[in-house]
């Protein structure tokens, strides 16, 4: 059992709201003592102060709490009235996530979380590169998400990049789900005028018109139900010691890796890694993985297209 749970097993039932939002708000703040002295190596009571809005005789309460738990953690320097990280320190609460610190620190370069709510107090430089905004309008959004909930079709005013239709196209579709490709939000839905499931990007709507019975679930769509494992593995026209290096920078076993991909993400995935311009490149260093299983994989990106 974790460490955590046997400080604050209770029966469940027992348990006010109140009662958990307490022990609830402990564990948040022995997670954050973990987080600054794993990543910055230090920490003190005003920290935990300012980050929790907490009183000094609570943040000392809470640090002689960890020491408690987390015995051999911390040095405490009196001179610098701060706790340093001890070279026995071993995280308790929090296990070190490489790509959750720089998912957090891509938010506060992206401004889209501030430092504080990211838990740094020493940030390193960092910038993400700026990309356009793609416009999505608050109301339109809420229609959407309207629509999934209740199960409802809506007809929407539309701008398709289709050249036989170069015109907004009023049309019904029965959304049922989001999906993000790195890029761009888009909305799955049903067309009532394709007849079939489709992708329809966000910012693309223009205008939405009244709802009605869902008349084609979404339980129906195969494309975002069922995933395929695309199998990759470096670039077999790179160096040894380069496949050697790409397999380990995606994290590959045996010099291959699965991946489950939805089959309606089967087409965004080939594009963000290049995977259909693979052969047709003379530089390896472009395409650094390429799919082994090829074949199948086509075959299920037309499945997917039908």
């Amino acid at each position: 059992m974790h460490i955590l749970n046997l400080l604050f097993y209770t029966d469940h039932m027992g348990i006010s709201g109140f009662e958990r939002q307490i022990r609830w708000g402990i564990e948040q703040r022995l997670e954050f003592i973990d987080f600054r002295l794993f990543w910055e190596g230090e920490i003190n009571r005003s920290a935990l102060t300012q980050q929790f809005g907490i009183s000094i005789p609570q943040a000392s309460n809470d640090l002689k709490r960890y020491e408690e738990l987390a015995p051999g953690n911390l040095a405490y320097d009196k001179s610098q009235k701060r706790y340093f990280s001890s070279l026995a320190f071993r995280p308790q609460f929090l296990p070190p996530d490489a790509d959750q610190y720089l998912n957090r620190l891509r938010g506060v370069a992206d401004h889209t979380i501030s430092q504080g709510d990211a838990w740094f107090s020493q940030m390193p430089s960092a910038e993400s590169m700026p990309l356009p905004q793609r416009r999505v309008e608050a109301n339109l959004l809420r229609a959407m998400l309207y629509a999934i909930r209740r199960s409802r079709s809506i007809r929407v005013l539309y701008q398709s990049m289709n050249s036989t239709r170069p015109e907004p196209l009023w049309r019904w579709i029965s959304p049922h789900a989001f999906a993000n490709d790195g890029l761009r939000w888009h909305v799955r839905a049903y067309c009532h005028l394709d007849r079939k499931f489709k992708d329809f990007l966000l910012p693309r709507f223009l205008e939405v018109d009244g709802d009605a019975p869902q008349e084609v679930p979404g339980d129906l769509d195969r494309p975002w139900r069922e995933f395929f494992d695309v199998v990759l593995i470096p670039n077999p026209k790179l160096s040894l010691n380069q496949r050697n290096i790409v397999a380990q920078d995606y994290c590959m076993e045996d010099g291959r890796i699965s991946i489950s991909i939805r089959y309606s993400f089967l087409y965004y995935f080939q594009k963000r890694l290049r995977l259909d311009v693979a052969r047709a490149l003379d530089d390896p260093k472009e395409t650094p993985v390429v799919v082994e299983n090829r074949e199948a994989f086509e075959v299920a990106l037309r499945e997917a297209n039908k």
